[in-house]
C-alpha cells in the first residue's frame, strides 16, 4: 500500500468510526437517562463501552484464555471509548495503553476512565497500529478485538504487533473473519461499504500469524455463539414499543443505520459470508 493510500485508507476509517460531539451526545444520553455522569460506575457504561460481539462476556472470556497476570503490562490495539480496557485494569489488574485511530474515540475512552477512576492503569493514545511508537518488547500482552477487518496491511499489523510484545508474551484475539459464503452485506459495524472491509478467512489469519513467529496456543471457532447472541439484540430491538428511547448502548456509536447493521450482521453469519475466531498466540520464548 502506497503512503498515499495508506493515509486515505486511515481517513476513512475514523470518517466510518467517528461521530460529530460523541462526547457529549454520550454524557447528554446518561443525564437524560437519569444517571448521574458525575458517579459513573462500570455497570452504567457496560452497554455502551464494549463495541464488539458478546460485549463485555466476551472480553472476560477472551482475557480467562489468555490467563493474564495481575501487573501485565497491556497494549489494547483498536481500544474504541475504552470498555475493554477499562475491565482489563478493573476485574484483571492490569496496566493497558490503549490505541486508536479515531480521536472522538481517544477522548471519550479519556473522560470515561476519569470519570470511572482508572486512570492510573488506563491510557489511550491516538495512533497507527502498523506503525507502533513503542519499544521492542514493551509490552506482557496484545489485546486485539474486532481491528483486523479494518486493516488490510495485515502483514504490517502482525509484525508490529509482535516487536512490541516481550519474548513469552501472548496476543489475545478475537476478530471477524470472511466465510466461505460470499461477499458480506453491507452495512456492518466496521464499515458501509467494502472500501475499508478487509476481512480475512480464519486460516489465512492463523497462517499469517505462524508465518510472523507465533505460536498457536488456542483458536476457537465463537461464530455459532457470536450468531446467537446477534439474534438476541435484534428480538430486543423488535420488542421495544415503537415510541419508545434507543437505548443507551452502542447505537450512540453505530449512529441511525444502527438496526440494519445489526441485521446484516445475522444474514452475513447465518449466509456463512463471514466468522468469528477467538484464539491467544505466543511470542517464542527466548
Amino acid at each position: 500500500m502506497t503512503e498515499r493510500t495508506d493515509h486515505a485508507d486511515k481517513r476513512a476509517i475514523a470518517d466510518n468510526y467517528g461521530r460529530p460531539d460523541l462526547e457529549r451526545t454520550i454524557l447528554d444520553a446518561y443525564e437524560d437517562a437519569g444517571t448521574d455522569t458525575a458517579r459513573l460506575t462500570r455497570d452504567d457504561t457496560a452497554a455502551l463501552d464494549e463495541f464488539h460481539i458478546q460485549g463485555r462476556d466476551a472480553t472476560r472470556a477472551l482475557a480467562d484464555l489468555a490467563d493474564l497476570d495481575p501487573g501485565d503490562r497491556v497494549l489494547d490495539v483498536g481500544s474504541g471509548i475504552g470498555g475493554p480496557a477499562r475491565t482489563l485494569a478493573a476485574e484483571f489488574d492490569c496496566h493497558v495503553t490503549g490505541i486508536d485511530l479515531v480521536e472522538e474515540y481517544c477522548r471519550v475512552a479519556e473522560t470515561l476512565t476519569e470519570r470511572l477512576g482508572l486512570e492510573g492503569r488506563v491510557s489511550v493514545r491516538r495512533v497507527n497500529a502498523v506503525d507502533l511508537p513503542f519499544d521492542d518488547n514493551a509490552f506482557d500482552a496484545v489485546w486485539l478485538q474486532h481491528v483486523s477487518m479494518n486493516v488490510a496491511e495485515k502483514g504490517r499489523l502482525a509484525d508490529e504487533l509482535h516487536r512490541v510484545l516481550r519474548p513469552g508474551g501472548q496476543l489475545a484475539l478475537h476478530e471477524v473473519c470472511a466465510g466461505p459464503g460470499g461477499d458480506p452485506y453491507f452495512p456492518v459495524p466496521w464499515a458501509d461499504d467494502s472500501s475499508i472491509s478487509h476481512l480475512a478467512t480464519a486460516k489465512e489469519l492463523s497462517r499469517l500469524l505462524a508465518e510472523t513467529g507465533f505460536e498457536e496456543l488456542e483458536w476457537i471457532d465463537a461464530t455459532d455463539d457470536s450468531l446467537e447472541w446477534f439474534r438476541s439484540k435484534l428480538e430486543a430491538m423488535a420488542a421495544r414499543p415503537a415510541d419508545a428511547p434507543p437505548p443507551l448502548g452502542l447505537n450512540l456509536l453505530m449512529g441511525p443505520e444502527t438496526p440494519t447493521k445489526m441485521k446484516n450482521v445475522v444474514r452475513n453469519l447465518e449466509d456463512e459470508r463471514i466468522a468469528v475466531v477467538q484464539g491467544v498466540v505466543k511470542k517464542p520464548d527466548q
